[in-house]
């Protein structure tokens, strides 16, 4: 009688935790772009450049701690980014300038990637079996939609007792906090084949170049980073200051919901509710179905519920329902982007690679931020922002489609 290997293991929930707190805090950043504005009288792209700096330096650092983890110990790469990503909110809570808050977030979106998707799907990915691996990537990504649900309404509860900069300092002893469940994530071997253990880096990285798959693959997630980055960013001051008074006497009222302001960052909250279902859901259909047709269909999805949004008028119960829709679409990508990885590569190395790709998923990030402050110090709004989205969803769902889904030969 064969006995069929656990789903819930010690590596796959001490890797959740790290990445809910992870993503918490990550999540929240959205929340402090009017508080630190106002204070110091800066524009809404200055903070914005932090956020988006925040994001590339997450992308550049990904691959980095991707191969640092494969060389030197996962774990070890848990710490590191751990350490950087505290050291950088710390540092964060004493700028008092533009220009060091965006130096600052160099540090914090390395700490991000020391302690994110890349290192922690590929530990969990290797961890688990054939049969486990894609729900094991989804549940991963899932709760990084958990700590988004967290992140906002707990920085926004934070800043009604609290200055910004002492929020700062508590997001900092948090994440260094996940460092005492660390022991509990056992290495294992990689579930790798021989073949793959043989292969240097040098020789997947050269296979990978050469393969037009995966240069699809890392231009196609441009979007999904473009998205998610200026929605992070920038919904809930888009929500506080367009969207329709909350009614007294009306459901959100009765919640304690009262200023668009706490809608803004229930939003944020709403999408990651959303997605922990969507993405959950993506795992279980990624087993199931081939990974660029879902991809494809995915952005195609983003794509129309972000047109119809920025077309209706902007009212409390159309913001919660956008936030629903593209919550079930938020993180979907994710782990059928590393699993896509993973079963064209192969497993050795598929932090690095996935770190390569996730490059350019932070690239849009840092262009969705950014682009968000700079269009909305130009033209008072974001509408213009918006449709550059709407245009890279679509075209996202077009690149993924001559993905070719089958095992690369392994280099001789």
């Amino acid at each position: 009688m064969s006995v069929q290997p656990r789903l819930f293991t010690p590596i796959l929930i001490v890797g959740c935790l790290i990445i809910i707190v992870n993503f918490a805090i990550r999540g929240s950043f959205g929340v402090f772009q009017i508080p630190v504005a106002e204070e110091f009288g800066w524009l809404r792209s200055e903070f914005s450049l932090a956020i988006a700096i925040q994001n590339l330096a997450w992308g550049i650092g990904q691959p980095i701690f991707g191969a640092f983890a494969e060389r030197m110990g996962d774990r070890r790469a848990i710490i590191l980014g751990a350490i950087v990503y505290a050291a950088g909110l710390v540092l964060s809570s004493f700028a008092v300038t533009p220009e060091a808050h965006q130096w600052y977030e160099v540090l914090v979106g390395f700490g991000i990637a020391g302690t994110g998707f890349g290192v922690i799907l590929a530990v969990v990915g290797r961890a688990a079996s054939d049969e486990n691996r894609s729900m094991s990537l989804a549940i991963v990504t899932a709760a990084g939609s958990a700590g988004q649900v967290i992140g906002a309404p707990l920085a926004e509860w934070l800043l009604g007792m609290m200055p910004w900069q002492n929020v700062f300092l508590v997001f900092a002893a948090a994440i260094l906090a996940v460092l005492l469940f660390l022991p509990f994530m056992r290495s294992s071997a990689p579930a790798a084949s021989k073949a793959e253990l043989e292969e240097t880096l040098g020789q997947i990285l050269f296979r990978a170049a050469k393969d037009p798959s995966f240069f699809l693959i890392f231009v196609g997630f441009f979007s999904c980073g473009y998205q998610l980055g200026f929605i992070t960013a920038h919904f809930p001051a888009f929500v506080t200051e367009l969207c329709g008074p909350i009614m007294p006497g009306g459901v959100l009222h009765g919640l304690g919901i009262t200023t668009t302001s706490a809608l803004g960052a229930v939003a944020i909250a709403v999408i990651g509710l959303a997605n922990i279902a969507g993405t959950l859901y993506a795992g279980w259909l990624g087993k199931r179905y081939t990974k660029k047709y879902l991809l494809a269909g995915i952005y195609t999805l983003r794509t129309l519920v972000s047109a119809v949004f920025i077309l209706i008028p902007i009212t409390p119960a159309s913001v919660l329902l956008f936030s629903a829709s593209m919550g079930a679409l938020w993180l979907a990508t994710v782990p059928l982007t590393s699993g896509l990885i993973a079963h064209i590569y192969g497993l050795r190395y598929m932090g690095t690679l996935y770190g390569i790709v996730f490059f350019s998923h932070q690239f849009g990030s840092f262009m969705g931020v950014w682009l968000g402050g700079r269009l909305y110090d130009l033209y008072g709004t974001y509408t213009t922002v918006w449709w550059v989205g709407v245009a890279v969803g679509a075209f996202s769902a077009i690149v993924h489609l001559p993905v070719r889904e089958n095992r690369t030969p392994l280099a001789a």
